[in-house]
């Protein structure tokens, strides 16, 4: 039984059904999303090895979610799109798109698509734990210990701590910070403020002289990689996979050409 988890964001209920029966038929774990808002969720809690995504959906664009997604250098990405121009396809390969399938296609070459592109990065599966000195951030049970004490973090602390040290000592602004830490959209960049405080009473040996996470003036945080000795990320065990239960009454055996929206 395959072990990969793979993550549909597609606003079409029949396409979104039709493709993740398919992939469940030849062992793939399912998850999916209507979505960007629940895409999000869903890429949160689950994690996928690979995301499809439609470049239309019903809440924004495809392309932008493609772009975070990318950001979050943790998925593969295979964008579905009707938009079949030269244009079209080079601006979703540059979003992060490691494919793009034109619309309509048959369900064996999307397979096919599919298990190329995660034959192709094999070699290059990603960390489930982050190891930096006495700090490790368990990406899998999303759990931070430091010096082996184990400390209790919100989901949102997690993320924001996860961004940031991600981004290796690099200064991300607070709106990039929700952009990338936050499932859904928020206006106020101060809520920034509020997790990074309450971060720091978690993790710091003072907060009121921060250590590893600093505030650098009129731009946002950074993660301060020189208070730690970088360790060796570990990648023995295998992330837990879900399965999104399809209902395949209504799929079919054969495998039919998939339509335009």
């Amino acid at each position: 039984m395959n072990s990969v988890c793979i993550q549909i964001v597609e606003g079409n209920p029949q396409l979104r059904s039709l493709l993740g029966w398919h992939l469940q038929q030849v062992g793939y774990k399912v998850c999916q999303s209507a979505d960007i808002r629940h895409g999000r969720e869903v890429f949160y809690r689950r994690q996928p090895m690979l995301t499809v995504v439609d470049s239309d959906l019903p809440d924004g664009d495809g392309l932008e979610f493609c772009r975070w997604l990318y950001q979050q250098q943790q998925s593969l990405i295979v964008m579905l799109s009707a938009r079949n121009a030269e244009a079209d396809v080079v601006a979703g390969l540059k979003a992060g798109a490691d494919d793009y399938v034109c619309k309509p296609f048959g369900m064996q070459e999307f397979l096919a698509r599919i298990e190329a592109v995660l034959r192709r990065s094999r070699t290059m599966t990603p960390p489930v734990c982050l190891e930096y000195g006495d700090l490790k951030i368990d990406l899998v049970q999303r759990r931070v210990r430091y010096k082996e004490d184990s400390i209790e973090l919100t989901p949102q602390e997690f993320s924001l701590l996860y961004v940031l040290a991600q981004a290796g000592g690099t200064p991300l602004s607070r709106s990039e910070l929700l952009k990338r830490a936050w499932p859904d959209a928020i206006d106020n960049p101060r809520t920034i403020d509020t997790h990074v405080l309450s971060l720091r009473k978690k993790i710091e040996i003072d907060p009121r002289q921060p250590n590893l996470i600093q505030t650098v003036r009129n731009v946002g945080y950074r993660f301060n990689l020189d208070s730690v000795e970088p360790g060796q990320s570990s990648s023995s065990i295998s992330p837990p996979m879900h399965t999104y239960q399809v209902n395949s009454s209504s799929a079919k055996n054969e495998t039919p050409a998939v339509p335009t929206r």
